[in-house]
């Protein structure tokens, strides 16, 4: 006569083949794998950050990313205002303010050598610069902006905007007309211009309605250099041996080059594609915001790609889980939620392994080696939980289609989610189609029947 089961024992039983139970475990595995795989993602911003602070502290030896803007022919003038003083009586003050003229046409040619310094680890790009600035100023007229009298003609200077000084590597010197100048540091107001230098030039109403005008730039700089289009018409011409250029800024080059030996663009922007007009009295909006440029790269940003496989780790233990439950269930194999565990870490460690490889060799290198390395871990530890060498070597085919569907993903960034739902909804599909016979509602599955 057999013995009747305990309700204990019910519960024991029930425990250790509910299919139910099971699921429940590997889901609260799941949520516990969240810890490690948080940890992970910010280890990846601590490293951004640091090398981030590598490019910050050679830019701030060398030269940061540099904005040219300019030249701007600045006019002062005197404005009287009366006013009343403490007791009462009329006085007149008198101060200075400023009308700005943009040149009719600019020109500017740059020749951008970049070069590659190292802090530790990080590798930073920087570039030694020779630009060529020319053009004309056709319209010097107060009196179009209702400015009649007091015009401190004696006063009037050209200034260029640069945004560090310290990339400058030699005097530089204008040309206006037949005269020429020396620009010096400091400037008078910081209506157009914030950081720069300027030069007086001596300028009268009789002279021509003509200035033109040229200078040489050389100049160090970091990670971009960009450039305001303060012409009526600006023609910008730009080359690098860098192979790998981001265009940026308000406006895309009208032409432009990219090869392995490096690129070359031009831009030609006109005054109605801006905000602000050609003359103007003090400050006027819109300058810095019409700014464009290059942004010269060492290459796709490392850190980027870890960020982005590291968003599907989550996605990845899931699979990886519900590949050994099938495993289990269908074929009756006993998995202890502590062999998950280590499995499970072992796909977290994957990670870290990606991120500390990729910071020495090239991202598609170091994801083979970090895969090769966790595939093989999982799969000689699989041979003691399953101890059928089919079972194992399945498990490890999948593992491998898993990290060549995630590596497809992370490659392909503009088509990225068509393939990754595409890739999902077959993975779904096949899950659906081995589980067709499970009996969900029995406590014994397989071997355990």
């Amino acid at each position: 006569m057999q013995k009747e089961e305990s309700a204990v024992e019910k519960f024991q039983k029930w425990i250790k083949y509910s299919i139910t139970m099971r699921l429940a475990t590997i889901g609260f595995l799941i949520l516990i794998m969240l810890i490690p795989i948080s940890f992970i993602k910010d280890l990846i911003s601590e490293r951004a950050h640091r090398q981030m602070e590598a490019v910050n502290e050679v830019s701030s030896k060398w030269g940061k990313a540099q904005t040219l803007s300019g030249p701007v022919l600045t006019v002062p003038y005197t404005v009287y205002t009366e006013i009343y003083d403490n007791e009462g009586q009329k006085k007149t003050v008198a101060t200075t303010e400023y009308v700005h003229f943009l040149p009719e046409n600019l020109n500017i040619t740059a020749n951008v050598i970049p070069e590659t310094r190292h802090r530790g680890i990080y590798e930073v790009v920087v570039y030694r610069s020779e630009i060529d600035i020319s053009g004309n100023f056709t319209t010097i007229d107060p009196s179009i902006l209702d400015i009649k009298s007091d015009i401190q003609w004696g006063n009037a200077f050209i200034a260029t905007g640069i945004t560090d000084l310290r990339g400058i590597k030699e005097n530089v010197d204008l040309k206006l007309n037949s005269d020429t100048y020396s620009f010096t540091t400091g400037l008078e107001t910081n209506d157009v211009i914030n950081t720069g230098i300027a030069t007086k030039i001596k300028l009268a109403p009789e002279d021509s309605l003509k200035l033109n005008f040229s200078y040489k730039l050389k100049l160090n700089g970091s990670t971009d250099i960009n450039f305001i289009p303060l012409g009526k018409e600006t023609n910008v011409k730009v080359k690098s041996a860098n192979p790998n250029p981001k265009f940026d800024g308000a406006f895309l080059p009208t032409k432009s080059n990219i090869s392995k030996d490096g690129f070359d663009a031009e831009w030609r922007v006109f005054h109605l594609n801006r905000s602000f007009p050609q003359a103007f009295r003090n400050s006027v909006g819109g300058i810095n915001q019409s700014g464009f440029g290059v942004e010269l790269l060492v290459g796709v940003d490392e850190y980027q790609k870890n960020t982005r496989a590291s968003k599907y780790a989550i996605l990845f233990i899931m699979l990886t889980f519900m590949t050994f439950f099938f495993v289990q269930t269908i074929n009756g194999i006993r998995i202890h939620p502590v062999q998950y565990l280590l499995v499970g870490l072992s796909l977290t460690i994957f990670y870290t392994l990606l991120l500390s490889i990729s910071e020495h060799l090239s991202f598609s290198i170091s994801y083979l080696i970090a895969s090769t390395a966790v595939i093989g871990l999982i799969t000689l530890y699989s041979i003691s939980m399953f101890r059928n060498t089919k079972l194992t070597i399945i498990t490890s085919a999948i593992l491998t289609a898993l990290y060549g569907f995630i590596f497809t993903i992370i490659r392909l960034q503009d088509y990225s989610l068509l393939f990754g739902s595409i890739g999902l909804f077959i993975v779904l599909a096949v899950a659906m189609y081995i589980s067709r016979k499970i009996d969900w509602f029995s406590l014994k599955t397989g071997k355990d029947s």
